[in-house]
C-alpha cells in the first residue's frame, strides 16, 4: 500500500520469537479454514496478498496440503512472522515482497490457481481496490479462483452499528479509505474478467466473494 495503516486497523503484538500475533487472525482462521476448504482448489499454487502476520497462510497450508501457498507481505517484520509462522512446511514458499495496490505486479506472477485476500480492502482506497482486483485476475490461470474475505457495505448501506463505527473510524484517518460496497466489489471482479461463484455469508457480518477465471 502508498499508505501507512490506520491506527484502528490490523493490531498485532509481537509474540514468541519472530512471530506477532494478530487476534482478528485468530478468532477468523477456523472459518477461513473451512471456507477455503469448500470453495478453493485443493491442488496447484496459491497466492495470498498482505498475509500480514503469517497465522492464516501455515493454517490454510496444513488444512490444504495439495496447494503450494506463496504469502506475500510488504512490511519486513511480517515477512519475519509469516516465515516463522510457516517453518516446517514444505508447501509454503518463503514470504515475498509484493505491493498488490500498484499496477502492473499481475503478470509476473501468473499461473496462480487460487488468489486469496483477507481483510483489506477496506483499509485501500476505491482505485487501490480495483487496482488490486484487477492484477489479481491478471494472475489467475484459467479455472484458478479469486477469493475476498472482509467487511462490507451491503447494497450501500453500514448494516450493523460496529460496522458503522469502524467505518466512521476509518475514514477519520483516511478519508479515501473505508468499506467497500459488495456490488461494486462484484461489478469490479466481472470487470476484470472474472466470473462469480459464489458470495457466501461469514461470521462477524463479513461476507466471502468467490470469483473464477474462465478457462476459454
Amino acid at each position: 500500500m502508498s499508505r501507512n495503516p490506520p491506527s484502528v486497523a490490523s493490531i498485532a503484538t509481537t509474540g514468541e520469537g519472530a512471530r506477532m500475533l494478530a487476534p482478528a487472525a485468530e478468532r477468523n482462521v477456523g472459518v477461513l479454514c473451512d471456507l477455503l476448504e469448500q470453495v478453493a482448489p485443493h491442488q496447484g499454487r496459491a497466492l495470498e496478498l498482505a498475509s500480514g502476520t503469517g497465522q492464516h497462510v501455515s493454517a490454510f497450508a496444513a488444512r490444504l496440503p495439495g496447494l503450494h501457498w506463496q504469502p506475500t507481505e510488504v512490511d519486513a517484520q511480517r515477512r519475519a512472522s509469516i516465515d516463522a509462522y510457516c517453518k516446517g512446511l514444505d508447501n509454503v514458499a518463503a514470504a515475498r515482497e509484493l505491493n498488490a495496490t500498484r499496477p502492473g505486479w499481475g503478470a509476473n506472477w501468473a499461473g496462480q490457481d487460487l488468489v486469496v485476500l483477507i481483510n483489506l480492502l477496506h483499509l485501500i482506497s476505491e482505485d487501490e481496490a480495483a487496482t488490486l482486483i484487477a492484477e489479481a485476475a491478471a494472475a489467475l490461470a484459467p479455472g484458478g479462483r479469486l477469493v475476498i474475505y472482509g467487511p462490507f457495505m451491503r447494497a450501500g448501506e453500514l448494516t450493523s452499528e460496529g460496522d458503522a463505527r469502524f467505518h466512521a473510524a476509518l475514514t477519520s484517518e483516511d478519508p479515501e479509505i473505508g468499506y467497500k460496497d459488495d456490488f461494486d466489489t462484484i461489478d469490479l471482479m466481472q470487470a476484470a474478467g472474472l466470473e462469480m461463484a459464489e458470495v457466501v455469508e461469514m461470521p462477524a457480518n463479513n461476507l466471502a466473494l468467490i470469483a473464477e477465471k474462465p478457462r476459454i
